[in-house]
């Protein structure tokens, strides 16, 4: 008798690209049945013995509510993939913050509780560039992103002032590259490396997202930044049984990390063949 696992997904997947349906086959072949099921759905986790946070891009409308469903998963017969104490902790960017204080090099960034048009300004010095990058601390989709320019105008922070007068952000230099080479992402399944690929945005855009036009191409990571990636993960407590980690090349030829996604990242499956089965072995070691 096969065991079932629930793949956390939204009500209307729509407008979003995805393919968690390849991982169907490989599970199937260890002895799982999975099923999609919307994280706001009425659901009894006892009937499952895995629940993966797969596809609920939505969350970050109702954080308070999809944190609610989590603590039922977890407090339910079921194993929650990653585990609640990872989510919370990657749910605010400030975990960039630990991640440097513990040695990893991250794009530089300021945090911020509320805007302050003075201090926001005085960002562009402090970084030594002409563009910065304003983002909210808790965030999907390339949601309330500003790329700006010295100095700022009184229309963007009026703008500013209204999106996020309440809502932490952080900002960070515009890296260069993200638009003339792309961001590297690099997928670990078990603690084990993957694959890659590199997100290059369309022309005279930088949202990496291919829901916003971006190219996602299979490549072969450079082994100096697998060492970088490996280096990032190897400060994490506990180990998460996914994750996406994403880099941009700084004007010094260094990979800085942009964003350790462990909650419910696209993992890309179509971008490697064997990728789907390692993840499908890895997800099921963790039920063991």
């Amino acid at each position: 008798m096969s065991r079932r696992c629930a793949y956390l997904t939204m009500d209307d997947i729509s407008g979003f690209v995805s393919d968690a349906e390849l991982s169907f086959e490989p599970m199937a072949e260890l002895g799982w049945a999975v099923e999609m099921v919307p994280w706001r759905s009425d659901t009894d986790w006892n009937d499952f013995d895995l629940v993966y946070i797969c596809t609920p891009w939505d969350y970050q409308n109702d954080v308070a509510a999809f944190l609610g469903v989590l603590e039922t998963i977890e407090m339910s017969s079921a194993v929650l993939v990653n585990g609640l104490d990872l989510v919370r902790w990657n749910l605010e960017k400030t975990y960039l913050r630990e991640l440097e204080m513990r040695g990893a090099a991250i794009v530089p960034s300021v945090f911020f509780e509320h805007f302050d048009a003075q201090r926001v300004s005085a960002c562009f010095a402090a970084h030594g560039t002409g563009k910065i990058v304003l983002k909210p601390v808790v965030g999907a989709n390339a949601d309330n992103i500003f790329v700006l320019a010295n100095p700022l105008s009184d229309d963007i922070i009026g703008q500013l002032d209204r999106v996020f007068a309440a809502r932490p952000f952080f900002v960070q230099p515009f890296i260069e590259s993200v638009q003339t080479e792309g961001e590297y992402s690099l997928f670990f399944f078990g603690g084990d490396y993957s694959h890659a690929i590199l997100k290059k945005p369309k022309p005279g855009d930088f949202r990496t997202q291919e829901e916003h036009g971006a190219d996602i191409l299979s490549v072969e990571a450079p082994a100096a930044l697998v060492e970088t990636a490996r280096h990032v993960l190897g400060v994490i407590n506990p180990q998460p049984v996914y994750v996406r980690a994403d880099f941009v090349r700084d004007a010094g030829d260094r990979f800085l990390l942009m964003e350790l996604e462990l909650i419910e990242p696209a993992l890309y499956f179509r971008t490697d063949p064997g990728s789907a089965g390692r993840f499908a072995r890895a997800l099921v070691r963790t039920a063991a």
